[in-house]
């Protein structure tokens, strides 16, 4: 039975962190981007500090109220490896989104000429679209996470991601840049391709990545209600289990939705997520920077290895 480390209780931190600290730094962030880029703010700039921001709160709380305070250690020495994929990722993520934008436009002005106009509701409030984008991206989101996990050569990418031995803000971006393609393109390209404008593309960015943080975040949350909507970090704990049954849930990104309509959300009510995380079957596993960039090359040795 999983049990919770008594010092990170969810006691232990004030109602707002627990329960309100996710919805009200979601909603504040997103009316702040909306704002700067309605008054003609250049959009990646807006993205780049406010998604600072929301990194920084989430790193804040955690060393004030951390979940488990083990956590808050750097004991594994990920700290520097984690650095690393933020830089790298960081990079690789603006490559793919510019080819990507590139290629989504040409087939946005393609369809548009088709159906006589375009097919995103532009006109909307953008609160709407914002939540319509989030569906549409989870509708292709969730079956890409599924395929990451059960099938093998798409695994051996997205083992790097669940090699981490603990859950904090940085370990939202240990990735390999191939899952980033998968993770970024699949996320943004339906709603770009129909014709959604670029502002809302962005908003649909920023709450993408200050969510992924949070979860990942070592805060003890409490949101009730929001986890049968948002993957959240409660749910998210799971897909981080040792054990493969547990972890093969909650593929949800941004929401929890498919999850619940193809009948693999998970948040069993008798005991608490997991605290011991990682590849429990591969006890081998490397965990460098450079040894995880070639890691999916070099799966059968590390497979020999792992006998």
């Amino acid at each position: 039975m999983h049990v919770i480390n008594q010092k990170g209780s969810s006691g232990d931190a004030p109602f707002f962190i627990r329960s309100l600290l996710l919805p009200v730094t979601m909603v504040s962030l997103l009316t702040i981007a909306h704002y700067f880029m309605a008054q003609g703010y250049d959009i990646p700039s807006v993205l780049g500090v406010l998604t600072f921001v929301g990194f920084f709160i989430v790193a804040l709380c955690e060393r004030l109220w951390p979940l488990h305070p083990e956590w808050n250690s750097n004991s594994h020495h990920d700290f520097q490896v984690d650095i690393l994929h933020f830089i790298h990722n960081g990079f690789w993520v603006q490559a793919v989104q510019t080819v990507a934008r590139v290629g989504c436009a040409v087939i946005a002005i393609h369809l548009a000429k088709f159906f006589g106009g375009t097919m995103w509701p532009n006109h909307w409030h953008w609160s709407i679209q914002v939540a319509m984008g989030l569906v549409v991206g989870e509708s292709v989101e969730y079956w890409l996470h599924r395929l990451q996990h059960e099938v093998p050569w798409f695994w051996r990418f997205h083992a790097v991601h669940h090699s981490s031995q603990r859950l904090y803000w940085l370990n939202a971006v240990r990735f390999h840049p191939i899952d980033v393609v998968f993770t970024t393109v699949g996320r943004l390209a339906p709603v770009a391709m129909m014709g959604g404008d670029p502002m809302i593309i962005g908003l649909l960015t920023l709450f993408s990545g200050v969510h992924a943080v949070f979860m990942h975040c070592n805060i003890p949350m409490r949101v009730g209600p929001l986890n049968w909507i948002l993957s959240t970090g409660e749910l998210h704990r799971w897909h981080h289990s040792t054990h493969m049954e547990e972890a093969n849930t909650n593929y949800g990104g941004d929401l929890i939705i498919w999850d619940i309509l193809c009948g693999t959300r998970f948040q069993p009510k008798d005991r608490e997520p997991p605290a011991v995380i990682g590849l429990s079957n591969m006890k081998c596993y490397p965990m460098g920077f450079w040894q995880q960039m070639k890691s999916p090359f070099r799966w059968q040795k590390i497979l020999q290895d792992n006998q």
